[in-house]
């Protein structure tokens, strides 16, 4: 298998993530991950920053795809990871949450960190709360971009799922997935956030989230735009909620 390659210069390239892919692999995993298959394309990544990660400057989970940025160099690794340390990277997701979303935009400013009760999740900390101290602050701005809302036989309409436009303003593990179940509104196909019996399409074979856009500066200055589009999976759940809901 050979990833698709967005852009690519002397500093850079950008991948576009199939999901169910592991980045780099953490612990024990069985398959390929997507730095096994870049450094097969691009061996002289192995100079590139420590393993596992190499010139990795960012992560995806394993079942959100998506763009994915890896520097080519060291020079370039480290400017293009101050950037995302100084929040100064824009990024955009798809995602589709379980339920109505009232609020057309709004935005989740909370704390996150490590769940004591299950250690592979994140949860939200407030402030003042057992266990908020040194737990780190995330940011989640969303648009709605639909409400797919079923009819009952009586006319009124029911709680169905929302697709969302996400713009992250800090990129902490799992925030999109922790934010939105969170507040309620968990994201179609998580097996890890799921709430018990949550409604779920019936061709969605993995976490509804992708990630469509991000806006970069890149060494010689310029500030370049990626966007990914949405992969052929994700397109037919929508048709078929469109189908289903009018």
């Amino acid at each position: 298998m050979r990833l698709k390659i967005i852009y690519e210069d002397e500093n850079l390239l950008v991948i576009d993530k199939p999901s169910n892919m592991v980045v780099f692999p953490e612990g024990l995993t069985s398959q390929d991950t997507l730095i096994d298959l870049l450094l097969k394309q691009f061996p002289y990544l192995k100079n590139v920053g420590k393993p596992p990660r190499y010139g990795i400057v960012h992560r995806l989970d394993k079942d959100t795809s998506g763009i994915l940025l890896t520097a080519k160099n060291n020079k370039g690794l480290i400017f293009l990871q101050e950037q995302f340390k100084n929040r100064k990277v824009v990024k955009k997701y798809i995602a589709l949450v379980v339920g109505n979303v009232k609020k057309s935009q709004g935005e989740i400013k909370t704390l996150i960190g490590r769940s004591p009760k299950n250690r592979i999740k994140q949860r939200v900390y407030l402030p003042l709360e057992p266990g908020s101290k040194d737990k780190r602050e995330a940011i989640t701005k969303y648009r709605v971009l639909k409400r797919f809302l079923k009819k009952e036989n009586s006319g009124l309409k029911k709680e169905g799922y929302t697709l969302l436009d996400i713009i992250l303003k800090t990129g902490r593990k799992h925030q999109i997935r922790t934010h939105f179940n969170y507040l309620g509104y968990p994201i179609t196909g998580d097996k890890l956030y799921a709430f018990k019996n949550q409604a779920c399409p019936e061709d969605l074979k993995r976490q509804f989230l992708h990630a469509s856009f991000l806006k970069i500066k890149l060494l010689d200055g310029r500030e370049k735009e990626f966007s990914s589009e949405l992969p052929e999976d994700l397109k037919n759940v929508l048709e078929k909620l469109n189908e289903d809901t009018g």
